[in-house]
């Protein structure tokens, strides 16, 4: 499929000489050796070569300026901007919880640079932290990553509601905070998934603040609508399905995807998409589970599926699966 000079085409490749010109913003998963993205510390499933980098970003043929500020990488183009911030907890080792701190500080960091650009309207975060399970001031360190974005939403006067940006959040075998935003100058449209609570009304139980994430958005470039699933999982209500059981965790998650394509398509008319209009990006904790989760997206989706698999601890410990996903623009896998 061409690419039109307002679409973003997202490109998949493990070499970096084959890495486009006109980035416009993405993630390293795995060691670059010195490639100008974030890296997140993720092993790649399914392929020959585990430990060769996956590249996942976003190009288009539209001009974009690019910046550097230390660890925040910045991407602009006229109608839309991409950043990656790492954070490093040890700068915040005096603080009870580093990561409540580094986690507020990023997404401070994030807001302020978005309302100077006037890119006001964040569309999709990604957030990457190691240990996510680990105990940290007496609370789970995905806990306290969510009291600190959580702050930093108070902090810029932003709600979270019918508003709330796509996202998901990932453990990382080791290495600093990772926080990238994809955002406009328009705002997307926040859709909920009517099988589940949505994350942000949360009760208690799953800690002191909830997660600030809707299930998925729509966003608009040049009148077509972007689709953006947020980590997406074997939950209903609020509750995890199916404990200890990958095959039918990976069966409910599809079925809640499939619940966000009615709720989308019933939203946004233009936003008809199917399963295997979807870009997958499938986080598995157990690497001997990816040939089994693999087997049963591509019954669902099709031999043609398009998906990478990467291996990360899901924000819930009896979690095995999470699968987030696009649709809307071009895909180039460049192997």
């Amino acid at each position: 499929m061409p690419t039109e000079p307002t679409s973003l085409e997202l490109v998949w490749t493990a070499r970096p000489a084959s890495m486009p010109a006109a980035v416009c913003g993405g993630l390293c998963y795995g060691s670059a050796g010195g490639a100008d993205l974030a890296e997140v510390a993720m092993a790649r499933l399914g392929v020959a070569d585990s430990d060769a980098p996956l590249f996942s970003v976003f190009t288009s043929q539209q001009s974009v300026d690019s910046t550097q500020s230390g660890t925040l990488r910045v991407w602009r183009r006229p109608d839309c901007l991409f950043a990656a911030l790492s954070v490093d907890e040890n700068d915040y080792r005096t603080w009870a919880s580093p990561l409540r701190e580094a986690s507020r500080v990023a997404y401070r960091t994030l807001f302020e640079l978005l309302a100077r650009e006037g890119y006001d309207a964040p569309w999709r975060f990604w957030n990457y932290m190691a240990d996510i399970h680990g105990d940290e001031d007496g609370l789970e360190r995905y806990r306290q990553f969510n009291v600190g974005r959580q702050q930093a939403f108070d902090d810029a006067g932003l709600k979270v509601g019918a508003s709330a940006p796509a996202a998901c959040a990932l453990g990382s075998q080791r290495g600093p905070l990772v926080v990238a935003v994809l955002a406009g100058r328009e705002p997307a449209l926040a859709i909920e998934n009517p099988r589940q609570v949505s994350a942000y009304n949360y009760p208690s139980a799953y800690g002191p603040r909830a997660p600030a994430f809707a299930r998925a958005s729509i966003s608009t470039l040049a009148g077509r609508p972007q689709l953006w699933l947020s980590g997406t999982a074997s939950i209903v209500g609020h509750r995890t399905l199916h404990l200890g059981d990958v095959a039918e965790q990976t069966r409910e998650t599809l079925r809640n995807i499939r619940a966000l394509l009615d709720e989308a398509r019933d939203r946004v008319p233009g936003a008809d998409f199917s399963l295997a209009d979807l870009h997958y990006t499938v986080y598995v904790r157990h690497p001997e589970h990816q040939p089994q989760v693999a087997a049963l997206l591509a019954a669902e989706v099709g031999a043609a599926v398009n998906a990478v698999y990467l291996q990360a601890d899901v924000c819930r410990a009896d979690l095995l699966v999470e699968i987030e996903a696009s649709a809307g623009h071009p895909l180039c896998r460049a192997h």
